[in-house]
């Protein structure tokens, strides 16, 4: 079988997960390639078929298809199954399964960045595939309260179920919060100017995290700095998430301090 992975996605351009496995490979002395594979909408299923078919060993899902994938596995892990998203596959004689390492990786950042979550009250902007495990993650670690915020609440409720979610004009009534998560791509290079919520709502709260990591520091936790909350970007997030992926498909451990080191290599080429 082939040794070689990838990331599926719709746009890729500016994706560090070749850099962050290549490294993986390096430190493991493995053999192996992971490369870009940018699918057009309507084209997923065939694109699985195909890389199934040359022997791929594994890949990496991102935007838009965390939720699409599943359709096309044969069998899809219990914390998947959970947070309704996946965005690791392994390809194995067994068949296509499907997992979901946001989880590790979200959980991975508050470690790093010392957030309490229990009893807290948490605010999340955005509701795609990296937003459920989020929630899920949160849930189970005991937040009391979760709101999302989208742009289209109405439409938000068939993807975020049994949960409370407003509009961005509400969130700037919203009060006695703890912490706020951005999932949205506002604010990701190269549109750096922009933040998903402003001075005003941000200093409202004690915690900003946000899923971005590039740039290190989005307009958002700047505002939230300058604001003496505590903050926490992206990059741990990508770097465990993918650890944890490598994990599933070497059928290995990881201490946090090969993923602290992994971090440390990876922030250099941003």
């Amino acid at each position: 079988m082939s040794n070689f992975y990838g990331l599926i996605g719709e746009k890729l351009g500016h994706s560090l997960s070749p850099k962050i496995h290549g490294c993986i490979f390096d430190k493991l002395k493995i053999n192996a390639t992971y490369s870009l594979f940018e699918i057009e909408r309507g084209n997923l299923k065939t694109a699985v078929e195909g890389m199934k078919a040359v022997g791929c060993r594994g890949v990496n899902v991102t935007i838009p298809y965390k939720v699409e994938i599943m359709e096309c596995l044969d069998k899809i892990s219990d914390e998947a199954q959970k947070i309704g998203a996946v965005n690791t596959v392994d390809f194995s004689k067994e068949g296509l399964t499907g997992h979901n390492t946001d989880y590790f990786g979200f959980g991975f950042t508050l470690k790093m960045a010392d957030i309490e979550t229990a009893g807290k009250k948490a605010v999340i902007l955005g509701t795609g595939g990296a937003a459920k495990a989020v929630l899920v993650y949160l849930l189970d670690k005991g937040i009391s309260e979760v709101v999302f915020v989208s742009r289209d609440p109405k439409e938000a409720e068939s993807r975020i179920k049994g949960q409370k979610i407003i509009s961005y004009e509400d969130l700037k009534g919203l009060e006695n919060k703890d912490l706020i998560i951005n999932s949205t791509p506002c604010g990701m290079y190269p549109v750096i100017d922009v933040s998903p919520a402003g001075k005003e709502v941000i200093t409202k709260f004690s915690t900003a995290v946000d899923l971005i990591y590039n740039p290190i520091e989005t307009l958002f936790l700047r505002h939230a700095r300058k604001a003496g909350l505590k903050t926490a970007n992206g990059l741990y997030m990508l770097v465990a998430q993918a650890a944890a992926s490598q994990e599933i498909w070497q059928g290995i451990k990881f201490s946090d301090e090969f993923i602290e080191e992994l971090y440390n290599e990876v922030k250099g080429h941003i």
